[in-house]
């Protein structure tokens, strides 16, 4: 990918959440967005049109995490009420609803079958979840950070997450261990890279960090945007080239994943925090989400999509 090529131009936003607006992704083929917002709803997008497909509605509070499986057909989703919901893309109807967290829930993933939900929480545990059993005990429980869990992903036979403790923890399943790394500021993002060897982290004090995930050393830092109070999702491009984020002060940064400069910044991207940032997994495009309620494709200055 050239630096032409990157994603910094405004093609359509979309508007109909109230509220801020705490997490937006695409499916694995690029083909439709979630979203999800202070007002309870996760709407389904299609990203080229605009249109809103669907509404979907149970969540007694905010939604802040959605995470889909990888053949599209279902998603998980969680927030302030302390449930897990687990649904049916196509009809919106919910399959299930896992409850056992005491606090509201940060963050869900899906292993690779879709088989097992991750989900971690202001309590400071994450719990697995089976989605083939009709048990709604969670299969295992996590109880070693200390404070709350902000982030999750589930890579191969490793839970990755990050920790209002300062630390990011990987729990290998299969072998039953943990490896800790001390990051010393609260960590609100983690992102494992594309090739599998790297661990892309935010943290409250204004800096990314891109952590080998083997030793835990740090590979290369990233900086110039302000991130000391919010959650912010920062991301990787589909091709590892290219570290994004977005910023409490409205603008999106882009960085060179190898030389750890700026590339560009989007300034005045949103008139307020921009909270996630996603890459678009096949094509050159992100979509970012922010507290002023709006939602933004972007693509790179040279393609001619029509708005």
């Amino acid at each position: 990918m050239s630096i032409k090529n990157l994603p910094t131009r405004c093609i359509r936003t979309f508007d109909s959440h109230e509220g801020p607006v705490h997490i937006a992704l695409y499916n694995s083929s690029g083909e439709y967005l979630l979203s999800g917002g202070q007002d309870k709803k996760v709407c389904l997008w299609n990203p080229e049109t605009g249109l809103r497909i669907k509404t979907y509605t149970g969540h007694g509070k905010e939604v802040l995490d959605i995470s889909v499986t990888i053949d599209h057909t279902r998603f998980v989703s969680c927030g302030g009420d302390r449930q897990v919901y687990y649904w049916d893309v196509a009809t919106g109807r919910t399959i299930r609803r896992f409850e056992g967290h005491n606090q509201r829930v940060n963050t869900v993933d899906f292993n690779m079958e879709g088989t097992v939900i991750a989900s971690g929480s202001y309590d400071t545990t994450i719990r697995l979840w089976d989605c083939r059993s009709q048990s709604r005990i969670p299969i295992q429980i996590l109880e070693e950070a200390k404070d709350s869990i902000t982030s999750l992903q589930i890579s191969q036979y490793e839970i990755v997450s990050g920790c209002t403790d300062g630390n990011i923890r990987t729990h290998d399943i299969r072998m039953g261990t943990l490896l800790t790394d001390l990051i010393s500021y609260p960590v609100t993002s983690v992102t494992v890279s594309n090739d599998f060897n790297c661990i892309l982290t935010s943290s409250l004090d204004s800096v990314i960090r891109l952590m080998d995930r083997e030793n835990g050393g740090m590979l290369n830092s990233f900086k110039g945007h302000n991130n000391s109070s919010y959650k912010i999702h920062s991301c990787l491009s589909r091709d590892d080239a290219y570290v994004i984020s977005g910023s409490e002060n409205g603008a999106i940064y882009i960085w060179d994943l190898l030389e750890g400069k700026v590339l560009t910044t989007i300034s005045n991207a949103h008139s307020g925090v921009v909270t996630c940032v996603k890459y678009h997994p096949r094509i050159d495009a992100m979509v970012s989400t922010s507290i002023d309620g709006v939602i933004k494709l972007w693509k790179p200055a040279n393609d001619e999509v029509s708005q």
